[in-house]
């Protein structure tokens, strides 16, 4: 039986995306994302609770996110956990789960009620079938 690895979130940026090119010219772009969740408690007083993910966008997403996403931003991203591990100054073994994410959909309107990239109402959205692979199949992180 296989599994599945299928995360989909929405939520706003924590921050403005950071955005690298690897060799080749290959954009990648990492930001925060917080998702909050609503609740009541049984003696009725209301709760958030917030959840921080990081969000790894490739290529075309990663140029797009570049361009029209931004701290507080509102966006729905789906794609898949991946987790990665490194070794710190001191030899200590870290850990990293993020989500790379494999469609992305700006839930934010303009003041004139159009969407940023196209112009269009509604939320469109790009993923990465829209974008070519790269030749290399790297998925390594600079950052």
């Amino acid at each position: 039986m296989r599994g599945v690895n299928r995360v989909m979130l929405i939520g706003n940026l924590g921050k403005d995306p950071d955005m690298q090119f690897l060799e080749g010219n290959i954009g990648v772009a990492k930001f925060s994302l917080a998702t909050t969740e609503t609740y009541k408690d049984r003696s009725g007083k209301l709760i958030s609770q917030t959840e921080w993910h990081t969000v790894v966008l490739w290529r075309g997403l990663a140029e797009l996110a570049q361009k029209y996403l931004h701290k507080g931003s509102l966006v729905y991203i789906e794609g898949r956990l991946k987790t990665r591990s490194w070794e710190d100054k001191e030899g200590n073994k870290k850990f990293a789960t993020e989500i790379v994410g494999d469609n992305l959909i700006m839930l934010d309107k303009r003041s004139d009620g159009t969407h940023p990239s196209t112009g269009i109402e509604g939320m469109e959205g790009m993923s990465s079938n829209d974008i070519p692979p790269a030749d290399d199949g790297t998925e390594r992180l600079p950052f």
